[in-house]
């Protein structure tokens, strides 16, 4: 692979990346520090020596932060390697995304702190949403 190809070409890459980024620092966190991903979304967090047992929470937590710190690096490679399809490919599921995390606070199964993974989903669909449609209409590659 040669490096000196990598870099971000135009805007739907630059979406791409910035939630890479923002995937991947969020995932170190939860790898480092599950507690502190359940404080942000507005989970109660448990002193580990109180939890029972059987309460696998932190352990989802753990794999929920590697999935995003590897989704974080798959964006971030294809960001700068220009994939536009797999841009596309991402505005709807990240759309379905923000569907069912809000469905989980509305319905009751979520705190509403939790709206704002699926808030964070919907911006980042539409910006890309939108990047790629300008791109299209501009004829940018």
């Amino acid at each position: 692979m040669n490096l000196s190809s990598l870099r971000i070409r135009n805007l739907s890459s630059l979406t791409m990346l910035l939630f890479g980024v923002l995937a991947a620092l969020l995932g170190l966190v939860g790898l480092i520090r599950p507690e502190f991903t359940l404080q942000l979304l507005g989970f109660p967090v448990l002193d580990r020596t109180v939890r029972a047992a059987g309460d696998y929470t932190l352990l989802f937590i753990t794999a929920s932060s590697m999935a995003s710190l590897n989704m974080g690096i798959y964006y971030m490679l294809a960001s700068l390697n220009n994939l536009k399809t797999f841009y596309t490919w991402t505005v709807p599921f990240r759309l379905v995304t923000f569907t069912v995390f809000t469905l989980a606070v509305v319905s009751g199964l979520a705190p509403l702190g939790f709206i704002g993974v699926g808030v964070w989903e919907l911006l980042g669909a539409v910006a890309t949403g939108l990047a790629l449609l300008y791109e299209r209409r501009r004829g940018i590659a």
